[in-house]
């Protein structure tokens, strides 16, 4: 079952809106606002970061890292 919501724009934003879901492919507004919406759920959050980040460095003292010249000489390996 689908659910209204109304959102209230600023009249240049909601062209704004509009000319970026068009520009982006989007058939309507509210496709455009769904898609950024699944693409905000796939955005890392500050706390993953910085855990993935403390992981890695503890990683790195332990001598688990991988020294390598390039990116593709990563998938060499």
């Amino acid at each position: 079952m689908r659910q209204v919501i109304s959102l209230s724009f600023a009249e240049n934003v909601a062209k704004e809106v509009k000319t970026l879901s068009r520009k982006r492919g989007y058939f309507s507004v509210s496709k455009y606002i769904q898609g950024l919406v699944e693409m905000d759920k796939e955005i890392i959050s500050e706390q993953e970061l910085l855990s993935s980040i403390k992981q890695s460095r503890q990683e790195y003292k332990k001598g688990k890292a991988i020294t390598a010249k390039s990116m593709a000489e990563l998938y060499d390996n």
